[in-house]
């Protein structure tokens, strides 16, 4: 795929609108993480992200999004080991010392916001608290690089020297990606790269940051349900995501409360 050839730079008025759209995916968000306990089934998690949305007027651009076979849920819930696209069920309830790693997306007056987080459930392993720290700070360390005159590679460096630095690792297979009319758009931003390379950012691009961070390889497989993405040596795994629009002024997080 040419990505260069599917961005596409946004005006004020369609940042204003993917700002709103944010707000309400962060609110969605916010509800799945007030549930965070034992007990809860991940089928619970995504009822209340869909309640949120219907309360704004707002759909998931991921329900019935293509792939094996189109996805049927609202949100994306993947514990421990699993890293994306894991599908809630009514039969997957968390454990205490699970970590899980939620990505929502909202469909609002045409424009898409997009964003995850990766929390604890109860009290959880050193190992699991350092790896949400090390990867929530390769998103701060991303998006720092979302500015004018900076390239794609420069994103993407930063987020893989943060994680490596911590002695943890990049998927290599899932990216970052544009964002706005469509739930992916150009230009695509792996979580590793070199600086100076790549598409050049300008005002108006609108892209979702996604550090995928892996604590004993960066492989990865997927499971039977034909979605749900797993570490492939079983290690834990963590994920955060802002929808970031490149201004003037600096980097612009649209999915903020």
């Amino acid at each position: 795929m040419d990505w260069a050839r599917q961005i596409h730079i946004k005006n004020a008025a369609e940042i204003a609108l993917m700002r709103e759209a944010g707000r309400v995916n962060a609110l969605a968000l916010a509800a799945v993480r007030e549930l965070l306990q034992p007990g809860v089934t991940t089928a619970d998690l995504n009822a209340a992200a869909e309640e949120v949305l219907r309360k704004h007027g707002a759909v998931s651009p991921f329900k019935g999004y293509p792939g094996p076979y189109p996805y049927p849920a609202s949100i994306t819930v993947s514990i421990n080991e699993e890293l994306v696209h894991g599908i809630p069920s009514e039969k997957r309830r968390l454990r205490e010392g699970d970590i899980v790693s939620v990505d929502c997306g909202t469909l609002l007056d045409g424009f898409v916001a997009d964003s995850a987080f990766t929390a604890g459930v109860g009290e959880i392993s050193p190992l699991a608290k350092r790896l949400l720290e090390v990867t929530e700070g390769a998103l701060r360390a991303g998006i720092e690089q979302m500015r004018p005159g900076n390239r794609t590679g420069d994103v993407s460096a930063a987020i893989q020297q943060y994680v490596e630095s911590h002695g943890f690792h990049v998927t290599r297979e899932y990216t970052g990606h544009g964002v706005g009319r469509q739930m992916h758009e150009g230009p695509q931003v792996p979580n590793y790269g070199t600086p100076g390379r790549g598409i050049l950012l300008r005002p108006g691009m609108t892209i979702a940051l996604e550090p995928m961070v892996l604590v004993g390889t960066p492989k990865t497989r997927v499971l039977a349900d034909r979605w749900t993405v797993a570490s492939a040596d079983g290690s834990l795994t963590a994920h955060f995501e802002h929808t970031v629009a490149v201004t003037e002024g600096g980097p612009l997080v649209l999915t903020l409360p």
